[in-house]
């Protein structure tokens, strides 16, 4: 089955930026950053503050509704992970069984 991607304005627009952010890359001291030109949204690249104590944070408050949209999103598909393969975030050294994929 081929791959298909989510345009990079949609995931920004639907909140996985900003949770991504929040959840993962932030309290590590990094920051994923997305920028638009001419209209187009590109992967800038990733900010690296790894050694500020403090990690990185928004200036302003993230989202309420983006958060809400990605945890609706992401307890959907949890139901299906785990019927299907016992889990919904495959643990560290677990491979999926051919008969599962």
């Amino acid at each position: 089955m081929p791959v298909t991607y989510i345009d990079l304005g949609e995931f920004q627009k639907q909140g996985y930026l900003q949770e991504a952010n929040r959840l993962f890359f932030h309290p590590l001291g990094l920051a994923l950053e997305l920028v638009q030109e001419e209209g187009v949204w590109k992967l800038w690249g990733i900010w690296d503050e790894r050694k500020d104590p403090e990690g990185v944070a928004f200036v302003g408050a993230p989202d309420v509704a983006k958060a809400a949209n990605v945890e609706a999103a992401r307890s959907a598909l949890a139901v299906t992970r785990i019927e299907k393969f016992g889990w919904a975030i495959q643990p560290v050294g677990v491979s999926l069984p051919e008969e599962k994929i």
